[in-house]
């Protein structure tokens, strides 16, 4: 088992961890060094046991906080769900559009007419072409 030296307000310890995890040991005694830094920095020198309590403790409502947030962007992301999921079985009809239907003797007009004046200008160019 590893063992990792890390400083937290100034102070050494040896820490052991398990294998591969010494990049998230290191990572977390920074975090808590921060927080012991802004302490004495704030309070002085403090007893060893009370400047790591305070530096936990600020650290843990860091992690309240950022649980809450959590918590609501998750309560946040299940409304959304379930909102597309209804939207997903949603059916929605086609707008119905109705067409007139022209009567057939008005079809039947129309092609009379149609052929009418096919006939007028056949008849036109035959005697513009003589």
């Amino acid at each position: 088992m590893p063992e990792v030296r890390i400083t937290i307000g100034g102070r050494h310890f040896e820490v052991a961890c398990q294998e591969g995890e010494e990049s998230y040991l290191q990572a977390a005694a920074k975090m808590l060094d921060d927080e012991a830094r802004v302490l004495s920095d704030q309070v002085g020198r403090m007893p060893e046991a009370r400047m790591l309590l305070m530096a936990g403790l600020l650290l843990a409502d860091k992690t309240a906080s950022v649980e809450d947030r959590i918590a609501e962007l998750r309560a946040e992301l299940a409304e959304r769900e379930a909102e597309l999921t209804s939207l997903r079985n949603v059916k929605v009809e086609p707008e119905r559009i109705e067409v007139p239907v022209v009567p057939q003797g008005v079809k039947d007009t129309l092609a009379e007419i149609a052929a009418r004046a096919e006939a007028l200008a056949a008849e036109i160019e035959e005697k513009a072409g003589k």
